[in-house]
């Protein structure tokens, strides 16, 4: 059975995640939940969340395949599952050579941590893999339910579901910043993004698309940012949603910026409902 994400999904910290923000954002409209910032094996902070909500999907994005162990994932998962079935999604990842000592052969090491998964019992249909590359869309394609994206623009969607074909989830994820001053959101923007434009697969599968190196060196360029980080308005960040699902998306996933990102993404969720057809 696939699992019903709808359009949107709202992106917390696995650490600082609560019971309370996940009610706020089922009620907000959000189909899903995901943990950010590499969850812990056990997987008791998607449960957490699960057990406080009454309908919405969390999704771990992503469990680091050099530091989950595979069987704990795989207990944690049939754990959760039992009581919320068709309600949690395993993102996995292969991590970064700049943040992972162990980091070699990534495309293969996620191929045998999924073997590992499925012997365990966890169902590909519950699987996604973090993929930007050809080589694990591909993987993601014949091995899992999907992808999940990150710092990415409706280009790399496009290509994304060419290479998963029309059956599969791709599922994007994209920072938002609420201010109509748009330097300034820009520069928020920058702030989020820098850490991870340093990593050289975010940049490489950038450059993939289009992007330069003119557009990759810091400050960056205003068009890089524009791309990734969606800005203005709750109606102009309800159009980059569209966008992306126009693109190919079946879900975006939102990473609020600023002191109130549960409020940002009621807005959010509520102009995107607006504009529905």
């Amino acid at each position: 059975m696939t699992i019903e994400l709808g359009s949107l999904g709202a992106y917390l910290a696995a650490a600082e995640a609560t019971a309370e923000e996940a009610v706020a954002l089922e009620e907000a409209g959000y189909g899903a939940i995901w943990l950010a910032a590499s969850p812990e094996a056990d997987l008791r902070s998607a449960e957490r969340l699960l057990d406080a909500t009454g309908r919405s999907v969390v999704g771990t994005s992503v469990l680091n395949v050099w530091t989950a162990d595979a069987e704990t994932v795989a207990a944690s998962y049939h754990r959760i599952a039992g009581k919320h079935p068709d309600r949690l999604l395993v993102g996995i990842g292969a991590g970064h050579r700049e943040l992972n000592a162990e980091y070699a052969s990534p495309v293969a090491k996620t191929a045998r941590y999924l073997d590992a998964l499925a012997a365990l019992g966890v169902p590909a249909d519950r699987v996604l893999l973090a993929a930007l590359g050809p080589k694990m869309l591909r993987l993601a394609a014949e091995r899992a339910a999907g992808t999940l994206t990150l710092q990415v623009t409706p280009e790399h969607t496009r290509r994304a579901r060419a290479a998963l074909g029309p059956d599969k989830l791709v599922v994007p994820a994209h920072g938002v910043v609420l201010d109509t001053d748009a330097d300034r959101a820009r520069e928020t923007g920058r702030a989020g993004v820098r850490p991870l434009l340093s990593i050289a697969n975010y940049a490489a599968n950038l450059r993939r698309i289009g992007y330069t190196d003119q557009d990759l060196t810091d400050p960056f360029s205003d068009r890089l940012i524009d791309a990734l980080v969606l800005h203005g308005d709750a109606t102009a960040v309800a159009a980059g949603v569209r966008a992306e699902l126009a693109a190919g998306a079946n879900h975006v996933g939102l990473h609020a910026a600023g002191e109130d990102p549960i409020g940002v993404l009621r807005a959010v969720a509520q102009a995107t409902a607006g504009g529905r057809p």
